[in-house]
Parts: structure tokens; C-alpha cells; sequence
């Protein structure tokens, strides 16, 4: 089942003193392109999401953040009453007033307050470990429904291909019976003798050339494959991508070939429906 590289995926873990919330987002990119957004204090395990990050969604730009809002009132913030009592010591020896003006003057001046830097709890950090995959699961369902439709798109065109290689080959005997005829007319339009037996073998020649069989199996076998590869368990976006390489290698060879206007125009076809697959197929994961 292939999946799509665009995907959205969010997590809420709820903490005694915080709310934690983890987000990400992914679009389409030839290779692992992540971005990682984690308050500091989560720093030490940046690498651990990014190696679960990188395992299980392979390929894409990747945007992972996490958010972190305060739910209790304790601050972890705190007054230097040491600094300030040495502040307002120093300063009742040089300046007169009352103890709050003071304390306000003090409160002015550099290292009055402290942050306590807060360390990382193991059983905090394996809930948000959690909120992780859970984000991760989320997303991957998202890319899965997404890519439903551009399955469905995916088989549409491949049939109308299907579709349009049967009406080349009713046009191939036309065109053979029609190249026969030219080259019958302008033998006869130069009104010379010729070789009959050397006459048909120069025709045989000439139309191995023009003959189109076996680019007509090799592009049933690769637009069969590529339907195979759509039921795969394993979404392979490049593995596709190379099979509709293939696909629009014969298509071209048989439009070079075929020297039969009707032909050419279902060619044309053919062709419009295969860019439109390209153009999706760069989405697929």
C-alpha cells in the first residue's frame, strides 16, 4: 500500500506541572530532509527522536516540534535573597529610605533572581517518548489516507494506457497496409521497372523498422508491474518512478515509430495521461 509523503501528526501528553504538545508535519522530498524544535531542557534526547524519527518515516521534509506550556503556578524562578540582602545592605550606607524603595532599587540590579535549571525526569521524558510515536502513528495514518486518492488516481491512468495501447494495435495494421500502399505509389508514380522479389524484400526491411510488437509487450509488462508495485505492502515512491521511466521510454519509441497520424494522436494521449501520474508520483513515500 503506498503512502504519501505529505502528513500531519499531533500528540498531547498532560504532565502534573505542564502540558506537552508534539507536533509534526511532513512534505515531499527525495530524501530525509529533519528539522528538530525541542525546548532545551529536552536537548539531551534530540538524537533519540531523530534516530525514531528517521526509522519510521524514511524519506520526506520533516518539521518536529514540541511545545511545552507551564500549568502550574510554582515558578521556577526564583529571588537571590542572598544578592538582594547584600544589595540592601550596601545600599542603606550610601542612600536614605525606606526599606520597600530600597528593596525596589535593589531588585534593579544584576543576579536578583535565578532560574533553577530543570532536570530531566526519566518517567516525564518515557510519557513524551510515547506522545512521540504516538504523533509518528498519527502522521503515517494520515499519509495512508492521503495516498488513497492518488492510488485510485494511479490506477485510473494506468487502465486508460491499457486502454489506449489496444486502440494501437488496431491501428497497426492500418498503418502497415497504409505504408505498403506510399510505397507501392511512388514506386508506381516514377513509372520504372522494377524487381518485384527485391521490391518486397526492401519492404519487409523497411517495415521491421516501423514495427512496434515489442515496445507493445514491454510496456504491457511495465504498466502491469506498476500495478503489482501499487499493492505492494512496502510504499516504494522510487521504485515506482522508475517503472514509469520505463513506461514513457516505450510510449516515446512508439510514437517515433509509428509514421501513422491516427497512431500518433493516441500516442499523444498516452502520453498526457503518464505526466499526469509523474507529476503525483513524486508524492509517493
Amino acid at each position: 500500500m503506498i503512502q504519501s509523503m505529505t502528513g500531519y501528526g499531533k500528540a498531547i501528553v498532560q504532565l502534573p506541572t505542564k502540558k506537552v504538545t508534539i507536533e509534526i508535519k511532513t512534505l515531499n522530498s527525495k530524501n530525509l530532509d529533519l528539522n528538530v524544535r525541542i525546548p532545551s531542557y529536552y536537548k539531551e534526547k534530540e538524537i533519540a527522536v531523530r534516530k525514531t524519527i528517521a526509522k519510521s518515516l524514511v524519506r520526506g521534509k520533516v518539521d518536529f516540534s514540541i511545545y511545552v506550556e507551564t500549568t502550574s503556578e510554582v515558578s521556577q524562578t526564583k529571588v537571590n535573597v542572598n544578592v538582594v540582602a547584600d544589595y540592601m545592605s550596601q545600599l542603606k550606607q550610601i542612600a536614605s529610605g525606606s526599606d520597600v524603595e530600597l528593596l525596589e532599587m535593589a531588585m534593579r540590579l544584576p543576579d536578583t533572581l535565578k532560574t533553577e535549571k530543570e532536570e530531566l525526569d526519566p518517567k516525564e521524558w518515557a510519557l513524551i517518548e510515547a506522545g512521540v510515536r504516538e504523533a509518528i502513528l498519527a502522521l503515517i495514518q494520515f499519509r495512508k489516507d492521503e495516498a488513497t486518492s492518488l492510488e485510485v488516481d494511479f490506477r485510473e491512468r494506468i487502465q486508460n494506457i491499457q486502454h489506449f495501447s489496444l486502440e494501437i494495435n488496431k491501428h497497426d495494421e492500418d498503418r502497415m497496409a497504409a505504408v505498403k500502399e506510399k510505397l507501392r505509389k511512388a514506386i508506381d508514380d516514377l513509372e520504372v521497372k522494377v524487381d518485384e522479389n527485391r521490391f518486397e524484400q526492401e519492404l519487409i526491411y523497411y517495415l521491421e523498422k516501423l514495427d512496434i510488437n515489442e515496445e507493445k509487450v514491454r510496456l504491457a509488462n511495465h504498466l502491469e508491474y506498476f500495478l503489482k508495485e501499487l499493492d505492494n505492502e512496502v510504499s516504494d515512491g522510487k521504485k515506482l518512478g522508475f517503472i514509469v521511466q520505463e513506461i514513457g521510454r516505450e510510449i516515446n519509441t512508439t510514437g517515433s515509430k509509428s509514421n501513422y497520424a491516427p497512431m500518433q494522436q493516441v500516442v499523444v494521449q498516452m502520453k498526457n495521461e503518464l505526466e499526469k501520474i509523474k507529476e503525483q508520483i513524486l508524492n509517493v513515500l
